[in-house]
């Protein structure tokens, strides 16, 4: 997983570590919804309040986008980027290797993993760059961001490419095969006020998630619930079945008032038919809110 912790990305941890279907070997962090020194404390935060600190090594990553401007998001997920829950002071280091020599490491290690990337792309598309031997031992990459249906840093771009749509254009273009788990389907598995309410006193994991949550500034679900988008990526790994998807090509756009938005060749017509992405474009939220709240319920 590449994360920038950020309320939605502890959670889509929380159910990432704690799935007995899911071998987690690696956490990197990197800017995006604050400062990569947070973001980095906060992956440490989750995989300590879970007892994997010798199981699962985390590292710290890109401070800044490739070429544009670094802007967070604290006025949606806190200060600290994970308000509402006190982990304490001692969670824990990093390990001594930057985020793309640890992923180089890991990937290397293994037949084939799928990348998890729920921030912006920044270290992913430096891996590609600095080590392209790791595409062939990755069997897909699972990524939270974009939309082919509006956005919501502007009309048409979604944050996490927004943050930084020179990584995302790299990435789609590396030729690993790409899932996009987008907002066209996070703002309509919005995790429901009943849902929320009922983690409150299910057990501590609970306890934490309704602290976080409740905190969570990200209003776009209305008075019908909050958003967990990078949740969705973890629910697609275990529940593809539960998405409806259609393959496409995929541009990005990298400069002018359109920066970070999403393009998708939805006719097939540009492209000569070639495709570089399965798109998520409807999924099952009453399927989504039920799955989320037994995996609460089964944790600490």
């Amino acid at each position: 997983m590449d994360t920038d912790p950020g309320i939605d990305d502890a959670a889509a941890m929380t159910m990432a570590i704690n799935s007995p279907e899911l071998d987690v070997k690696l956490i990197t962090a990197v800017a995006g919804n604050v400062t990569v020194d947070k973001t980095t404390a906060n992956v440490l935060k989750i995989v300590h309040f879970f007892g994997k600190d010798k199981e699962i090594p985390v590292a710290e990553g890109a401070k800044a986008p490739l070429i544009k401007h670094f802007e967070d998001a604290a006025r949606i997920h806190g200060e600290s980027g994970m308000e509402g829950y006190d982990f304490g002071t001692d969670y824990g280091k990093p390990i001594n290797k930057t985020a793309v020599e640890a992923l180089h490491d890991a990937i290397m290690a293994e037949d084939s993993v799928v990348l998890v990337p729920t921030g912006s792309y920044t270290n992913i598309a430096l891996l590609f760059k600095e080590y392209p031997e790791v595409k062939s031992h990755i069997s897909k990459i699972v990524a939270m961001g974009g939309s082919i249906s509006g956005g919501n840093m502007t009309s048409a771009a979604e944050f996490n490419v927004f943050t930084d749509p020179h990584a995302a254009e790299i990435m789609y273009k590396s030729g690993v095969p790409i899932v996009t788990v987008g907002l066209d389907v996070t703002l309509k598995a919005l995790l429901t006020n009943d849902s929320l309410n009922k983690l409150k006193d299910m057990n501590e994991t609970g306890k934490m998630l309704y602290g976080l949550i409740s905190h969570y500034n990200d209003m776009s679900g209305g008075a019908n619930g909050r958003p967990m988008h990078d949740v969705n990526t973890i629910f697609y790994l275990l529940h593809p079945e539960a998405f409806t998807t259609k393959k496409m090509w995929i541009d990005i756009q990298t400069d002018g008032p359109a920066i970070g938005c999403m393009v998708g060749d939805i006719r097939g017509a540009y492209h000569d038919g070639k495709t570089n992405a399965e798109v998520c474009v409807d999924i099952d939220a009453d399927f989504f809110n039920k799955w989320f709240v037994d995996q609460v319920s089964k944790m600490k």
